[in-house]
């Protein structure tokens, strides 16, 4: 079966016609940062458990330039009766002037906990060249603890970084 595509235009007149729902298939962190007004968020890894929701109505899959849009129908294939991709995401609805609800110019909390460990991995590789090597210790012992985050899905450094005010503003309260 060949995946059916609509583009951002008619997928919004759907919309307001109360045609069609919009999914979008980002994570929840990019979905808060910004989305297309009545989008609803179903993350694309949990997807397959929220598709009999949807069951009945004509979907459109979005995500932010259409290759998740695209895995979302691939999985949704004979499971949904009507889906379709929004051609280009996110990208092309903003490019078709269409509207887009942003929580805040807050960058996205995984790019925080990348900027805030790379300064303190510098910091600490600096200080183990002019002060002492056990700096350099340090240094691999938040390497390690970076890995372990990406091993397991719990990062100590952005739950730390989502109570900062910036980010709670961003994230409606």
């Amino acid at each position: 079966m060949t995946q059916k595509t609509v583009s951002a235009v008619e997928a919004a007149r759907w919309l307001a016609e109360g045609s069609a729902v919009l999914v979008d298939v980002r994570s929840p962190d990019e979905f808060r940062a910004e989305h297309a007004p009545l989008a609803v968020s179903m993350p694309l890894d949990g997807l397959a458990q929220a598709l009999p929701t949807l069951a009945g109505r004509r979907v459109v899959f979005q995500c932010e330039k259409g290759g998740r849009g695209a895995s979302a129908c691939a999985l949704a294939e004979n499971r949904l009766k009507e889906s379709y991709n929004l051609e280009g995401g996110l990208a092309a609805w903003k490019a078709a002037g269409l509207p887009v609800v942003a929580a805040s110019r807050a960058l996205p909390l995984f790019r925080q906990v990348q900027i805030v460990v790379g300064l303190i991995v510098l910091a600490l590789v600096v200080a183990g060249f002019t002060l002492s090597p056990v700096f350099f210790a340090l240094a691999g012992l938040i390497g390690t603890m970076l890995a372990v985050a990406g091993v397991t899905g719990w990062c100590g450094m952005a739950l730390l970084l989502q109570r900062m005010p910036w980010n709670r503003i961003a994230a409606g309260g």
